[in-house]
């Protein structure tokens, strides 16, 4: 759509026909141009041709609208407010590989089931950057911090248990994930570590790694993984047994370290309760949502002084040769 910046410029426009006629009786007084003289020895005054008229006139309405600054205003753009970064940082040790999770009606184990609930968590977040970090033995950086949401995804998807060993660095996962959060400015920093057991690997521990969070401002929420109990069958009846007992002994600890950060720590002994703990990330952790609407922008005047230039050239050449 056509917009004018001034419009009340426009008032100007009737000033030609306002001016003119006073001007020339004042000055007919004073000095008579020689072409007006020389008509009057022929009995006729000068007048300007019709066509010179209307090209003044045009020019001066060139300038007029070029002035109010008439803008053509695009289709409106969603703007959305600054998103957070978010490291996810997924444990791929050993014991990831325990059948004792449910999906679709399917006995997994809780690395299949963490995937399939991480990956409809990415898929929700849009506005925010996400990167990836896997840890068993050690640390590293599967996918860093973007807005390309599907490479993320596409990371996950690829991971494969044990690949960077069968132990548990908690602690170095910490670390490289505020490593990565801190070299950001002015950004919500938060971690979201995923695992099923204590820190067993690493050369920092979760207590020193969470200090360098608590310096570089990250909020860290842990997510143990591990049901209860599963029942084992035998020979001769079955048996329940307790899957989860590392991550039990660790609870205390997480706990304390995340909320030491202004995070939380959440449990998850099924598929349901972890897509209920991402689900209440959401609502702590907010997703960006369209704050406004934004027109793109073109200047018309030069379209409107070009013209108005070439005018002004040739009434130039005329009065000089008349």
């Amino acid at each position: 759509m056509l917009s004018l910046s001034w419009p009340w410029l426009l008032l100007l426009l009737p000033l030609p026909w306002l001016l003119p006629r006073r001007a020339a009786v004042a000055n007919a007084a004073l000095k008579l141009p020689k072409a007006y003289g020389a008509s009057l020895a022929y009995g006729s005054a000068p007048t300007p041709k019709p066509i010179w008229r209307l090209l003044a006139l045009l020019l001066w309405l060139l300038v007029v609208i070029a002035a109010a600054r008439p803008l053509w205003l695009g289709e409106p753009v969603a703007l959305k407010r600054e998103g957070r970064d978010l490291m996810l940082a997924l444990d791929l040790s050993g014991s990831m590989e325990m059948d004792d999770m449910q999906l679709n009606g399917e006995q997994v184990n809780r690395f299949t089931m963490v995937r399939s609930v991480v990956n409809d968590f990415i898929e929700r977040r849009d506005g925010d950057r996400l990167g990836l970090i896997l840890f068993a033995d050690n640390a590293y950086v599967q996918a860093p911090l973007t807005f390309d949401h599907h490479t993320v995804q596409r990371f996950l998807a690829e991971a494969v248990l044990e690949l960077v060993g069968t132990q548990t660095a908690i602690g170095n996962a910490i670390a490289l994930g505020t490593k990565r959060l801190a070299a950001l400015d002015e950004s919500s920093r938060v971690l979201i570590l995923l695992t099923d057991g204590q820190n067993t690997a690493g050369q920092y521990t979760p207590e020193q790694a969470v200090q360098l969070a608590k310096q570089a401002g990250v909020k860290l929420y842990t997510i143990g993984v591990g049901a209860s109990e599963v029942v084992q069958r035998r020979l001769f009846g079955s048996r329940t047994v307790n899957p989860s007992q590392d991550l039990d002994r660790a609870e205390a600890l997480f706990t304390e370290l995340s909320e030491s950060t202004g995070g939380r720590y959440f449990r998850a002994r099924s598929t349901d309760e972890l897509e209920q703990i991402y689900q209440l990330i959401d609502q702590l952790e907010p997703v960006a949502r369209d704050e406004s609407k934004w027109r793109p922008q073109t200047e018309l005047y030069p379209y409107l002084l070009a013209p108005a230039l070439l005018l002004l050239t040739l009434l130039l050449l005329r009065r000089r040769h008349d």
